[in-house]
């Protein structure tokens, strides 16, 4: 597998003009959730790494519009179910910025199974994009930040979640395994590595449309929660943005779901307002 490279959009990247620029790297970057905090991140004056799998058109052009905002970007493709390939993604977006001090693992594997059908490729399959990458990002930033002389500009972790862990059914049993660890990762990571990592996390509700959630199931279930509201892109970009800039927050997860996790259902909300699963 060839390794990650930095993709510009633009040859004449614009300077952050910071003497000392703030540099993330967002997995998942160039669209959806990942695009939204990407561009919030940007807006707040960091320059971004946009991390993609498949999607390289939509990276560039979520590099330009970052670009746009006046911040530098680069697009690095990676196979987050590869060892090697995340390895690659983080040294070169390194190599594209000039270095980082913070890393969003928002990318993610999503397909549904029960404990009816529990097979062992099914877990594997979410837990090494879902799980090991965001741990060996971490293991990297962590390595790069050590002996930093200056604490106020030590590096930070974020781990996108999901309020499932909250609020447990046994649909999507993998995936919710896999997040599930990584809440705990969370933790153990942000003891270990501290006081060089600070290591957060944040837990979306009902964001975005899922597989062949219909509008209207969306909007359904969207208002079903305590707040007849659940979370939309920029309110979990927004949160992102705070927990990046907490320098006396770590090791915790904020949940930013309108209450939906308050609210126990037998079943993924997205079966609940639609069709059941195939």
């Amino acid at each position: 597998m060839p390794a990650p490279t930095a993709t510009s959009a633009h040859d004449d990247a614009a300077s952050p003009g910071s003497a000392q620029p703030r540099r993330a790297l967002v997995t998942g970057g160039a669209q959806r959730l990942g695009r939204e905090i990407a561009l919030a991140l940007a807006r707040a004056g960091w320059d971004i790494a946009v991390h993609f799998g498949r999607s390289q058109q939509q990276a560039l052009a979520t590099v330009a519009d970052i670009r746009a905002l006046g911040r530098r970007s680069v697009a690095v493709q990676a196979d987050l179910a590869d060892e090697a390939s995340v390895m690659a993604l983080f040294e070169a977006a390194c190599a594209g910025l000039g270095g980082l001090d913070c890393v969003v693992n928002n990318a993610s594997r999503f397909e549904p199974d029960r404990p009816e059908t529990f097979a062992y490729a099914q877990l594997q399959a979410h837990m090494a994009p879902n799980l090991a990458a965001p741990l060996l990002l971490a293991r990297r930033l962590h390595a790069l930040h050590a002996g930093r002389p200056d604490a106020a500009r030590r590096g930070v972790i974020v781990n996108v979640l999901d309020q499932k862990l909250e609020n447990l059914n046994p649909d999507f049993l993998s995936y919710t395994l896999s997040k599930a660890a990584l809440h705990s990762a969370t933790r153990m990571l942000a003891m270990a590595f501290a006081p060089v990592l600070r290591v957060v996390a944040v837990s979306p509700g009902i964001t975005l449309r899922s597989g062949d959630q219909s509008a209207k199931d969306f909007e359904q279930a969207h208002r079903q929660t305590p707040l007849g509201r659940s979370s939309t892109p920029g309110d979990i970009a927004d949160a992102v943005v705070f927990l990046a800039d907490a320098p006396a927050i770590t090791g915790v997860n904020l949940t930013v779901d309108g209450g939906q996790h308050l609210v126990p259902l037998p079943r993924d909300v997205m079966y609940l307002t639609g069709d059941p699963p195939k």
